[in-house]
């Protein structure tokens, strides 16, 4: 009795901590859901006027829009690289190469999401 419970469990075991794929999408809409809230943040930090800045209750909307806006950024510029990497990778010649080309894209990626 006690090995066919052994058995069974190790198997109800080994079916819960099997990998699961993510759904193919996913990136895409990762991507999507980090762009807009970039660019929801920028448009709050654009409608807000220096003048009601004077008051500190006034700080928080625009604190938290540079707070989300900064990782949602930070975290679209990090997917974007990462999805591209295979292909630095296959043109570098070495690791520091690599950590050149990968760093241009980084900067070239900020430079992007800045400009919008």
């Amino acid at each position: 009795m006690s090995e066919t419970f052994s058995n069974d469990f190790e198997g109800l075991l080994r079916r819960a901590l099997a990998p699961v794929d993510p759904p193919a999408d996913l990136a895409a809409r990762m991507e999507s859901t980090l762009a807009e809230l970039t660019e929801l943040a920028q448009g709050e930090l654009e409608g807000w006027e220096m003048a009601s800045m004077r008051d500190p209750r006034n700080w928080v909307r625009p604190v938290a829009a540079v707070a989300v806006g900064t990782t949602a950024g930070a975290a679209l510029v990090l997917l974007r690289v990462r999805q591209q990497h295979r292909r630095r990778a296959a043109k570098a010649t070495d690791p520091i190469d690599l950590a050149g080309r990968t760093l241009r894209a980084v900067a070239d990626e900020t430079r992007r999401i800045l400009d919008r």
